[in-house]
């Protein structure tokens, strides 16, 4: 019994871990690829806050991925107000889906 409890808090501390680290990378890749420069991850910048756009995208599955990937590459106008997003032609399609994923991991858990 005592090494079932053990094992699955080691399961648990090693989920945790990857999901910290998988933040850890997605902020820092936003960084590297100047997202930061209009976004913050809860206040608004010159474009909405990451938790914004993870609420409202929120639970629709791969395809948003997509979506969203495709909007950090191709820029975006009127979703978020009068000041449109640039393209970000810079950041590969790679790591706009990294982007992508990252920010909708912000969101909180559905209950």
């Amino acid at each position: 019994m005592h090494l079932k409890s053990s094992l699955l808090l080691a399961a648990a501390c090693a989920l945790g871990a990857g999901a910290a680290h998988a933040q850890t990378t997605g902020l820092d890749l936003a960084k590297n690829k100047a997202c930061m420069a209009c976004h913050q991850v809860e206040a608004r910048r010159v474009g909405p806050p990451l938790k914004s756009v993870a609420e409202r995208y929120a639970g629709q599955g791969d395809a948003m991925v997509d979506y969203l990937a495709g909007k950090i590459r191709g820029g975006g106008r009127g979703a978020w107000g009068a000041v449109p997003m640039p393209a970000q032609t810079q950041v590969s399609q790679e790591d706009a889906r990294s982007l992508a994923e990252w920010i909708l991991s912000l969101a909180p858990p559905r209950q």
